[in-house]
Order: C-alpha cells, then sequence, then structure tokens
C-alpha cells in the first residue's frame, strides 16, 4: 500500500508540473495566467514612472475575451480590456475608445495602451 501510495504521489506530482507550462499561448486557452518580465513605462501629466526592470501579470477572465494587466512599480493596473480571436494568435481589441495596441503570446508582451491623457507601454518577455 506504501508503494501504492508513493507512485500515486509521484503521477500527481508529475501532471500538475506538466500542466503548468510557460509556452501556453493566452490567445489559445479560456483562462490564462502569466508574468512577463521587462521593460515598462506609465505617464500622465506630471506623473511618469518608467523601468526596464518591471514585470506585468497577465491574467485573462470572465468568458475567455477579458484580460487584466497588473504592472509592478506602482503603475496602474489595466483591467477588463476585451479582445476578440482573429486568426490563430492574433487578438483585436473591442469595444474600447482608447487607442490601443496589445500583442501578447506566450513569449511576449508589447502594450501602447492611451486613455483619457493617459498611457501605458511595455515590452515584456516570459
Amino acid at each position: 500500500m506504501k508503494i501504492f501510495g508513493a507512485l500515486m504521489l509521484v503521477m500527481f506530482t508529475l501532471v500538475s508540473l506538466s500542466s503548468c507550462k510557460d509556452d501556453d499561448d493566452p490567445a489559445d486557452n479560456d483562462f490564462f495566467a502569466g508574468t512577463y518580465k521587462g521593460s515598462i513605462s506609465f505617464n500622465e501629466g506630471s506623473n511618469n514612472i518608467s523601468t526596464n526592470d518591471g514585470s506585468v501579470f497577465v491574467t485573462k477572465i470572465a468568458s475567455g475575451t477579458k484580460y487584466n494587466f497588473a504592472f509592478s512599480n506602482g503603475i496602474p493596473d489595466l483591467n477588463g480590456l476585451e479582445f476578440q480571436k482573429q486568426g490563430d494568435n492574433s487578438l483585436i481589441s473591442v469595444g474600447s475608445t482608447a487607442l490601443v495596441y496589445v500583442r501578447i503570446d506566450n513569449n511576449d508582451l508589447k502594450i501602447a495602451y492611451n486613455k483619457d491623457g493617459k498611457t501605458w507601454t511595455a515590452n515584456c518577455t516570459r
């Protein structure tokens, strides 16, 4: 019985580790969470934050079309951005009045988002 228990523990561990791959593509999954690291910035009038050593925690929520972007270094988060999948790995912004460029895949995150005089940028990898 001890051998069977140890075998089950090893199998569970292997399955758990293999399901947490870094090569998951956000466009292919209904739910996604991952951290991208690199250059990020935020500008709003005289409030300017910029670093080459920042991070963005990305979560794909709800019906698989809305994303949250949690920035490090005191940069305000971008929540509830909605995208529609087109083609294999392309997402386009829908229902937004902002100037939006977001490109996200399993390795790269690029953001240029401008709304109400506020600008967020990110050039990150994972």
